[in-house]
């Protein structure tokens, strides 16, 4: 858009400075590789839900809920319920009516104030197990400039607030109580002072292995490039108190695009837990994507602990739960993300999956190496039509495999060359993607029923010795013409008997066949081969198919079909023998 020409622009990199990184000359995180998922929680019904224009109802909130058991998800951030009644009642609904499966764990995040905390509290009566996850803010530029405090002063609203959150705990002992902390803002606090506020609250609750606390430390915005976040955690890692009854978090935000990435590599440097979003929904660009960072773990082998093997069902809870579209090309998600448009990149994959199929059948755990794909559709319940798709941009290697899978049309080398243009002439004049039933019916029009079509009526084959004679009736709109051809072979009698009634001589070039899977069988449920010739006429090539139940049928019609794609009416052939 264009700015006015008396409007000064403001967009001015200098009144920005770079992130200043810790010194760390003995950082680990490099070297390590990721071999086990890390402690997953989702903050979706939180955090997620607190970033949406119109926030989940409670029935969009129950279904979120399931759906995220479902998944496999074993602490679940519920609400913020001192926030709002909806997110009060909400927790209450899952305590009163027993929906938290025994396996899992609830979640509510309270700020570091007594009346929250003791709503928090009250929300959570009568559960079983549950995580009161505290913070406060302790980042500079909160102090200095929205709490106007100190760091002593915001290093005691941390330590009070631990305090009330074990008093109360202490009150409700029927639960199973975890506490974690939370200093807001992490990646924007100066480390030494972000340790001695988190080892202040761990002394506070004193944990022990058995029962650890959570430390989480959030880059509520990202300001850095992934591998300082990591150099921040392991240099926390190494110095925190209590190390081993602390589990450390990460809640990574993506300002910078990086959250994935951040989270991983923060993996790398010790942390053992990660919270984020399904699908990544959050504030401003969002949270950590869970998605995609599970579906990276599995990727290389590794057993992620949840289940995203329905991703049609997650995309559309998520969509419909927080009425946010999932852009088609988001990781592992996307409609387009396992879509091949490009003609090299839909040989590539017609091929590989083609030695894959084959290599599966004699060992099914094999080893998944297709081009341009990094993990198998099917796993996360996408098929193989899906990942074909047919444009201007696409060859005939890709059209190939839509007729394939689709329909079980296997066409030959030679007239998948042939037939390639046709669509790509359809794409340019449209304008748009060719679906799988678009290029079925130019298949059909062009080589199975092209104009002019005659019929095989039917024949009769007798031989003697090496010769074979050939008796046929070919139907056409005016009258049914007699062949007569004697060859080696019923095509080749036909080819001989056809070439004298027309008077031109017809040269069979290529010829193929094959059986066609009984699931894409005809109407009629007779149709059980394929037939694919290319002929020659006076120097010009034409190719055609045929498809019936008697292959002999099917091979004689596809040469007749291709005789009248050249154009020569076989209306006006006469009876004559060859």
């Amino acid at each position: 858009m264009p700015t006015n020409s008396n409007q000064v622009s403001s967009f001015n990199h200098k009144k920005y400075r770079a992130f200043t990184p810790i010194q760390k000359a003995d950082r680990r995180w490099p070297n390590q590789v990721i071999k086990v998922a890390p402690e997953w929680c989702s903050v979706d019904l939180r955090d997620g839900n607190q970033a949406l224009i119109e926030p989940m109802s409670p029935s969009q909130k129950l279904e979120m809920f399931k759906l995220l058991v479902d998944v496999g998800f074993k602490e679940i951030e519920v609400g913020f319920p001192a926030a709002s009644a909806p997110d009060f009642d909400f927790v209450r609904q899952l305590i009163e009516q027993d929906l938290i499966p025994d396996d899992v764990t609830i979640q509510v995040l309270t700020q570091a104030r007594e009346p929250l905390i003791a709503r928090s509290f009250e929300a959570l009566k009568g559960a079983k197990k549950a995580i009161v996850h505290l913070y406060n803010s302790t980042s500079t530029v909160q102090r200095e400039q929205v709490f106007k405090k100190s760091r002593e002063e915001i290093k005691g609203i941390a330590i009070q607030g631990a305090q009330w959150v074990k008093e109360m705990a202490a009150a409700q002992p029927d639960t199973r109580w975890s506490f974690q902390y939370s200093p807001e803002s992490f990646t924007g606090t100066e480390m030494d002072y972000a340790l001695e506020v988190c080892d202040a609250v761990i002394n506070v609750w004193q944990p022990k292995p058995d029962n650890k606390v959570i430390v989480n430390l959030p880059a509520t915005v990202e300001v850095s490039t992934p591998n300082v976040y990591a150099d921040q955690i392991e240099w926390i890692n190494d110095n925190i108190s209590f190390r081993d009854a602390v589990r450390i978090s990460l809640h990574t935000h993506n300002d910078r695009g990086c959250g994935v990435a951040a989270a991983e590599l923060g993996v790398l440097a010790g942390a053992d837990r990660i919270e984020g979003t399904l699908l990544g929904n959050g504030e401003r660009t969002g949270n950590m994507d869970i998605v995609t960072m599970a579906m990276n773990i599995y990727s290389q082998g590794i057993d992620p602990e949840l289940n995203l093997s329905d991703m049609d069902r997650i995309i559309s809870t998520v969509e419909r739960c927080t009425q946010l579209p999932v852009h088609p090309r988001h990781a592992y998600a996307g409609e387009l993300v396992f879509a091949a448009f490009s003609g090299s990149h839909q040989d590539a994959i017609n091929k590989c999956m083609s030695i894959d199929a084959e290599q599966r059948k004699e060992d099914p755990n094999a080893h998944w190496q297709v081009a341009y794909l990094p993990i198998d559709p099917r796993d996360l319940g996408r098929s193989y039509q899906q990942v074909i798709r047919i444009n201007s941009q696409s060859g005939k290697g890709g059209v190939a495999y839509v007729l394939e899978q689709d329909y079980g049309i296997q066409m030959p080398r030679w007239m998948q060359v042939d037939f390639s243009p046709y669509i790509q002439a359809f794409a340019e004049d449209s304008e748009a993607e060719v679906g799988p039933q678009m290029i079925k019916e130019i298949f059909t029009g062009t080589y199975l029923n092209p104009q002019q079509t005659v019929k095989v009526a039917n024949y009769q084959l007798n031989r003697e010795g090496s010769v074979d004679t050939l008796q046929a009736k070919l139907q056409t709109p005016d009258a049914m013409v007699e062949i007569d051809g004697h060859g080696k072979g019923v095509l080749d009698a036909f080819v001989k008997g056809l070439s004298h009634n027309i008077q031109n001589d017809i040269v069979l070039i290529d010829y193929s066949e094959h059986a066609l899977p009984s699931k894409f069988g005809a109407e009629n449920q007779q149709a059980e081969a394929m037939a694919y010739v290319q002929i020659s006429i006076q120097g010009k090539r034409y190719c055609a198919a045929a498809q019936c139940g008697d292959i002999v049928t099917a091979s004689m019609q596809a040469v007749a079909n291709a005789v009248s794609r050249s154009g020569i009416n076989l209306n006006q052939a006469t009876s004559l023998s060859a």
